[in-house]
């Protein structure tokens, strides 16, 4: 492993084990879409795997000098290698509408890199990540626990979330100082009809102060609204309302606007 191409600012941490990059690609069902989009692929171990299957991948990368690299060992056309931060990319650019996402994605940015595919959910039946592991047990969490937060309600409201399996630190190249696991994320085929922009915004708010009821956590957003103390559960703190209960809240504020 060439350690001139780990840069700390952009918290690289390049997996080196085969068998782990070839057991993550291999959780690809191609189930609804036959277009594969990677996220930081850096030294290309997963890349290998997903050339090998498929034909339309994609690879999102910031960082020049990989880029470089990924355009000289890689049979694959410069246009199908995109340097740009995902964070900032749309698929509309391409006319991409259907596909797969996966990724060794970077700690620091894990969780925004997840609002960002709920912004094209509806283009996106699949999600294969790794995740810090600490990050994975918020995502899978449910009402009650303490790691039930933001990212479980918005990303269980549109996909069934799986833990695949925990990844050592020594399988990467420099060794984080976490654990890591593996996520399998796929879209509900049927999700209740809501607004999408209040439920984000009640979801925001209700966990950003989470100790309150959400009478008090939710306010400066429902007093607007008639008879807003009449909505149901606003006794409740986020942590005790389950994503069916959300989307209930978020429903009844939509009808009373």
């Amino acid at each position: 492993m060439r350690s001139f191409f780990y840069k700390k600012k952009l918290d690289q941490h390049f997996l080196k084990d085969k068998n782990i990059a070839k057991k993550i690609v291999k959780n690809l069902s191609f189930q609804d879409y036959n277009t594969v989009v990677e996220i930081g692929p850096g030294l290309g171990i997963l890349t290998t795997y997903l050339l090998s299957i498929c034909s339309k991948v994609f690879l999102i990368e910031i960082d020049e000098e990989l880029i470089f690299f990924l355009r000289k060992n890689f049979s694959i056309s410069n246009n199908q290698i995109i340097h740009k931060d995902f964070l900032k990319w749309n698929p509309e650019e391409i006319n991409l509408k259907n596909f797969a996402l996966i990724g060794n994605f970077p700690y620091s940015i894990s969780s925004q890199i997840l609002f960002h595919l709920l912004k094209y959910n509806q283009y996106i039946p699949e999600c294969i990540g790794m995740f810090q592991k600490e990050v994975a047990e918020r995502i899978i969490s449910h009402e009650g626990k303490k790691t039930y937060g933001i990212l479980s309600v918005l990303i269980q409201t549109f996909y069934d979330v799986k833990y695949l399996f925990t990844v050592k630190k020594h399988v990467f190249f420099p060794v984080p100082n976490v654990q890591s696991a593996v996520l399998l994320l796929k879209r509900k085929k049927k999700i209740k009809a809501f607004n999408k922009n209040i439920l984000f915004k009640c979801v925001k708010m209700s966990f950003n102060q989470r100790r309150k009821i959400l009478k008090n956590s939710l306010k400066s957003f429902i007093k607007k609204i008639p008879n807003f103390y009449n909505l149901p559960f606003l006794n409740k703190r986020a942590e005790q309302l389950s994503i069916r209960e959300f989307i209930q809240l978020t429903n009844e504020i939509e009808i009373r606007k």
